[in-house]
């Protein structure tokens, strides 16, 4: 058989190779338009099963999921055809360039080629109709295109950092929920950190005790840098959370002021950069926890202020504008921690005050549930992140000690039991998730 090029297809016969790509096609240009295209085209054709067979016969009218994962397709068309026949392929598992298709004309034309010539596609993810026109060009292909696989929504790996112990330790989360072992710290070793994700896929951990107002950005592939020179009030037991779908935001914490307590935040724009203080919003405090939902805005909860341990919640907007308290649910607590999960969801989790492990899970509008029954060692001051795009994890903490437990988060927002701990057994350090 020929080779392919890009996503045309070859036509063989009698030793000679004709590439057709374009005579007779209609040939979109963005993933939009193909998906537009698709769409159009697909109105009134009735879809199958999935097709994992090595052959197949194609009826005119249908659409075939095609799954080659295992291996190619030999597809033999109708041996008779009417003008307007139509029929659509889609390489289901994104695996033609692997193991690709073979049409067979079964003595009709393809494009005005006859059936001595092979005709084979193999590209990725490719959306083939063909519409048969008449015996003079036969079945001609009026979209033949490989569609752009969609975007995830958020990252599918995690990085925690820094805390209590381990000289700035970080610990990398696997795409499956697994945490790794420890890997040497870089910049200033510290606890209180904060975390977020920024640019779409990366990360950034910010603040910590001294107290500074030092930042370390993590690249898309979980590497951390080093300190960059701190913007804004220098504080620890801070909370940061994306927002916009591409920005973070830093918020909440303890200073050296009086109260200690405050309240600013400090936007993170979408290449990592730090902006200066933004007055605050709501009850000054430490120790809350934040987190994304509905794919662009972020919550503040929880904390303590010089009454105590609180509930209050904050929302943030997809501007990254944080909105006045909104009354509490749940327990009261502080150095708690909170990740997304179900790509549009969150989650609230263990905390300080006695040691918890209850949730409260957050809706795609941020709304705040009451108190699920917790899961796992109680503790305060884990962290949290996303993994695996739409599940999260929370892990290390203390209570009597510290701990190096994680406890995996469903994308339907369950918490599991105690996993045992890898890494440096430690509390309040950041996590945030990247790509």
């Amino acid at each position: 058989m020929s080779g392919i090029i890009g996503s045309k297809l070859n036509i063989r016969g009698s030793g000679r190779i004709a590439k057709l790509g374009t005579d007779g096609q209609v040939l979109t240009s963005s993933g939009a338009g193909v998906a537009a295209a698709f769409e159009d085209l697909a109105a009134g054709i009735s879809w199958q099963t999935i097709e994992t067979g090595s052959t197949m016969t194609a009826v005119a009218g249908n659409g075939y999921w095609i799954d080659t994962t295992s291996n190619a397709c030999t597809i033999t068309l109708p041996a008779s055809a009417s003008n307007g026949d139509e029929i659509m392929f889609i390489d289901y598992a994104r695996n033609w360039g692997t193991n690709g298709i073979v049409i067979d004309v079964n003595g009709l034309n393809y494009q005005s080629k006859d059936d001595t010539y092979t005709i084979e596609y193999g590209t990725d993810g490719t959306a083939l109709h063909i519409v048969y026109s008449g015996a003079t060009n036969g079945w001609i292909p009026t979209l033949d295109k490989a569609v752009a696989e969609a975007p995830y929504i958020g990252n599918s790996e995690g990085i925690f950092g820094y805390g209590t112990a381990g000289s700035g330790c970080t610990n990398l989360v696997s795409n499956t929920g697994v945490v790794s072992t420890d890997v040497t710290g870089v910049g200033t070793s510290r606890y209180y950190v904060a975390a977020c994700e920024y640019g779409g896929d990366k990360g950034i951990f910010g603040y910590g005790t001294g107290p500074i107002s030092t930042t370390n950005l993590v690249t898309n592939a979980g590497v951390v840098g080093n300190d960059v020179t701190g913007v804004g009030t220098a504080r620890y037991a801070a909370a940061a959370c994306e927002y916009g779908g591409d920005k973070g935001i830093f918020g909440y914490g303890f200073a050296t002021g009086t109260p200690p307590q405050v309240s600013v935040t400090n936007l993170v724009s979408n290449s990592g950069v730090v902006a200066e203080d933004v007055t605050g919003v709501g009850t000054t405090r430490h120790g809350p926890a934040a987190c994304e939902y509905g794919l662009d805005k972020g919550i503040f909860g929880y904390g303590w202020w010089d009454g105590g341990e609180v509930s209050m919640t904050n929302l943030v907007t997809n501007a990254g504008v944080v909105g006045t308290d909104v009354t509490g649910v749940g327990q009261t607590r502080y150095d708690a921690a909170a990740c997304g999960y179900g790509t549009d969801k969150g989650i609230f989790g263990y905390g300080e005050g006695s040691a918890y492990s209850v949730t409260n899970l957050v809706t795609n509008v941020g709304v705040v549930g009451d108190d699920v029954t917790g899961v796992g060692t109680a503790r305060g001051g884990p962290g949290a992140c996303e993994y695996g795009y739409d599940k999260g994890i929370f892990a290390y903490g203390a209570i009597a000690g510290y701990h190096s437990m994680s406890n995996l988060v469903t994308n339907a927002g369950v918490v599991g039991t105690d996993v045992t701990g890898v890494g440096t057994a430690r509390s309040a350090l950041g996590a945030c998730s990247f790509n």
